[in-house]
């Protein structure tokens, strides 16, 4: 997941995610959420991309990939997740580019 700091410089770094169907958007969770540095970027800047990619066949070579592009909220309190803090992102989606995903 993609934010950017509050001079505008891009920041990027490897997320846990789970899609919420209920709201139709995309919780990030993780260790130490509530004071990481894409959570506390959201605080100047809620513009977000997100990327999930696969290599799913190597013979044939086929790929598929998912790239969401919107705004992240930070939400206090709301994580259940066994090993995470209870702070998580959630990003509303603006965007969805895909490709490879209909196989």
């Amino acid at each position: 997941m993609a934010t950017v700091d509050k001079s505008g410089a891009p920041q990027n770094s490897p997320v846990s995610f789970r899609i919420n169907q209920e709201l139709g958007t995309i919780d990030i969770g993780g260790y130490t959420m509530s004071t990481s540095r894409k959570y506390r970027n959201l605080a100047t800047n809620d513009r977000v991309a997100f990327i999930v990619d696969d290599v799913f066949s190597v013979r044939p070579w086929k790929v598929r990939m998912v790239e969401i592009r919107g705004r992240g909220e930070q939400v206090p309190g709301t994580s259940s997740e066994p090993g995470h803090d209870d702070a998580l992102i959630r990003i509303h989606p603006d965007r969805v580019i895909a490709f490879g995903i209909d196989d």
